[in-house]
């Protein structure tokens, strides 16, 4: 097995190519900024937007899977972003020059965004589709081309719908970086939408998770990459201020600008687990060793 790893640079990716690592699987990474290096495999410049980039990658990576994890996903920007439907078009080209060269798999990362968030709780092939915002409407797209692409090619397609995977180096604007800096005193306090129910799944989990799919020889179609676990946002708030020995009421008692959200977004994780998967340690577990990461690293958010 020999896995061609696109978005290896990303927040998700760092963690996935570590995971594959650990696996000892052999890995070669398309990235468009050339100072990346990874220490399982060969790295190798590619611009995948360009009309050309995807068939010279392929051509010399000669790999046998393909973990398609790039995607625009700057925070505050990529929901509405016109750069989704470029990514259309790059993936297609991709997942195209990959199974004319004879590729054997496909692993995607797709999104719950795709899912309709009217339903709350989702479950591969049973809560229908019905995508709201460019992002998600490009990643279903997405899902549906490449499906029968790879079904005509008789290549297998594994796609993780991702629910809110959280961890070290996740973007300073999402929701548990920006409290731990509120209950460090770095920015002002903020409301949150504290009944809110959301499946939060430690980013490592979700890594593991796209590994076992690239290494599982069977897997295919739609799964969730999510804890399964319910979760109030307001429980997060009190376990991270009491990280900090903080009052959690500095932010629990502001008002919401996010409360037209779903009240709950929760993922059946079953299938996932049906092909050897589980998560690794508690919620709160999670969340303690990212905070004390936070503290001890410095990080730069």
């Amino acid at each position: 097995m020999k896995v061609l790893v696109t978005g290896a640079s990303g927040y998700l990716g760092r963690h996935v190519l570590k995971a594959l690592g650990m696996q000892g699987i052999e890995t070669v990474c398309a990235q468009h900024r050339t100072t990346f290096s990874s220490q399982t495999g060969e790295v190798l410049s590619a611009d995948l937007l360009s009309p050309d980039g995807a068939l010279e990658l392929v051509t010399h990576a000669k790999a046998t899977h393909l973990l398609h994890l790039a995607w625009y996903v700057e925070q505050g920007k990529y929901w509405n972003s016109p750069q989704n439907f470029e990514w259309v078009q790059a993936s297609i080209r991709l997942v195209d020059a990959f199974c004319r060269q004879g590729g054997k798999h496909v692993v995607m990362a797709g999104t719950c965004a795709e899912y309709d968030w009217d339903y709350g709780f989702m479950q591969e092939g049973v809560t229908p589709y019905n995508p709201h915002t460019p992002y998600g409407i490009c990643k279903n797209a997405t899902r549906q081309l490449l499906q029968s692409m790879c079904d005509l090619h008789n290549v297998r397609l594994a796609w993780g719908h991702v629910f809110f995977p959280f961890g070290m180096d996740e973007s300073a604007g999402r929701l548990i970086p920006s409290l731990i800096q509120v209950f460090r005193g770095e920015i002002p306090a903020f409301g949150v939408n504290n009944e809110a129910i959301r499946g939060m799944l430690p980013v490592t989990d979700a890594a593991d998770a796209f590994v076992r799919l690239i290494q599982h020889h069977q897997a295919s179609g739609a799964y969730n990459i999510c804890s399964g676990i319910p979760t109030r946002i307001d429980e997060i708030v009190e376990l991270i201020a009491a990280e900090f020995n903080a009052d959690p009421s500095a932010v629990l008692n502001l008002p919401s600008s996010r409360s037209s959200d779903p009240a709950m977004l929760l993922g059946n994780n079953q299938r996932l687990r049906s092909i050897g998967w589980s998560m690794e340690g508690s919620l709160k577990k999670c969340l303690q060793q990212t905070v004390k990461a936070h503290l001890t690293h410095q990080p730069h958010f």
